[in-house]
């Protein structure tokens, strides 16, 4: 008889299951997790609000034609921004706002640096100093500008000494007026950079600089080579800092010469305001607004990266 076969059965290794957490340790995490939402919930809320919801609206606006009282606005596709490209007014506004910034990146870093070189020391009279290079930055724009106004203005206080034979059109002639509003734009400016740069200072260690002493480092080596490339965050949060000022500037111009004589000392936020409130075109003015707006980031994330880029090659 042939022999039965028999079915064997291939045993199998257990399933291992991992040690579950304990119900009170879930729970636990549960309510840090909920503490963590509920401790990010406002600021998010905040900057939803106060940057994401306006910067919404105002790209929206800019493809309209809204003149800030029909409703609803009307769309008109990219029409402001073909407009823009072809208006003298901006294209003027867009060029002095590139030279205000330009030159006062340069000269507010360059005046900053030295005036922090200057006062680096600790004594009473650098601590004085120090309040006096400060101070117009915390006076305000709208005040700096008037005072200078009433100085350098006609019949001003400098029309008043030099009288009226010999008066000087600071602000008159529109030369003169790009010019005075260039210095002024920086004397009110650079204060926080030496603030800034003075910070910076305070962090270069002083072994280092004994080191390059007794090395036989001139001063000026010292600062071109050891302070100057340990200054570089500084510097790149001074230059930033600087030119998204500038480029924003309005409040010393409308106090100072209110975009005059003729026009010729508009900023491009100036212009933004005066296309958006004196001539009713809130949607031309919320393009012109959308395009500093991404001209900003993009300075901005240049700057940044053309940083580390240098960091990184000193480093290599």
């Amino acid at each position: 008889m042939p022999a039965s076969s028999t079915a064997t059965a291939v045993p199998t290794a257990p399933r291992t299951v991992g040690p579950r957490p304990p119900l009170g340790r879930t729970r636990a995490r549960r309510r840090e997790t909920a503490a963590d939402i509920a401790m990010m919930a406002p600021p998010l809320i905040l900057v939803a609000g106060l940057i994401i919801v306006p910067i919404g609206i105002a790209v929206y606006l800019s493809f309209t034609d809204w003149n800030g009282f029909t409703s609803p606005p009307h769309t008109i596709g990219f029409r402001n921004y073909t407009r823009l490209i072809h208006d003298p007014a901006v294209k003027h506004a867009a060029f002095l706002t590139l030279l205000i910034t330009a030159i006062g990146t340069i000269a507010c870093n360059v005046l900053g640096l030295g005036v922090a070189l200057l006062l680096n020391r600790n004594t009473r009279i650098n601590a004085i100093l120090r309040v006096l290079v400060f101070y117009p930055y915390v006076v305000g724009a709208v005040i700096l500008g008037f005072l200078w106004s009433s100085i350098l203005g006609t019949n001003g206080a400098v029309d008043a000494a030099l009288g009226a034979h010999h008066s000087l059109p600071f602000l008159s002639d529109p030369k003169w007026a790009i010019a005075t509003v260039v210095c002024v734009i920086v004397w009110s400016s650079f204060g926080v950079n030496v603030v800034l740069y003075l910070a910076g200072l305070q962090t270069v260690p002083d072994n280092v600089l004994e080191a390059a002493k007794i090395d036989g480092a001139s001063p000026w080596q010292t600062f071109w080579r050891v302070k100057l490339p340990m200054l570089a965050p500084t510097v790149t949060v001074n230059v930033v800092l600087v030119v998204i000022g500038l480029l924003r500037v309005y409040e010393l111009i409308l106090a100072l010469t209110a975009g005059g004589p003729a026009g010729e000392t508009q900023s491009f936020v100036y212009n933004i305001l005066t296309s958006s409130f004196d001539n009713t075109q809130l949607g031309y003015g919320a393009a012109q607004s959308v395009v500093l707006m991404v001209f900003i980031v993009v300075v901005t994330i240049v700057i940044t990266a053309a940083r580390r880029r240098s960091e990184q090659a000193v480093a290599a």
